[in-house]
């Protein structure tokens, strides 16, 4: 239900941004999230918003990645600057809100000169 866009391949210190469009019925209630997993690791929170605009971000990302939503569009964006060769995985798009817990599928990201 959740439509993930935007990965691929990016320099050290350059920019991607990712998108991912929900359903109106859950982007309306739902903390919206980016998660990712590299090979080997566990699948980890990068940051999330709710509907009130709060943000949390991982300690790896604060300063370099920043997640904003558009109602309008009922869309979570993952704007990332800055990137580093440890950002390397597969992001995920998750909600969570009373209706459950849903995750799209997943968008490769790649940081390599």
């Amino acid at each position: 239900q959740l439509q993930a866009s935007g990965g691929g391949l990016a320099q050290p210190g350059g920019s991607l941004r990712l998108s991912c469009v929900a359903p109106r019925r859950i982007f309306a209630v739902a903390l919206m999230g980016w998660y990712r997993q590299a090979p080997g690791n566990q699948r980890e929170l990068v940051a999330h918003m709710s509907m009130s605009g709060t943000t949390d971000y991982a300690d790896s990302v604060k300063g370099r990645f920043t997640i904003a939503r558009d109602s309008a569009k009922a869309t979570v964006y993952l704007q990332m600057d800055s990137l580093k060769p440890e950002d390397t995985a597969v992001y995920y798009c998750n909600s969570r809100s009373a209706d459950g817990v849903f995750w799209g599928h997943g968008t490769l990201v790649t940081v390599s000169s």
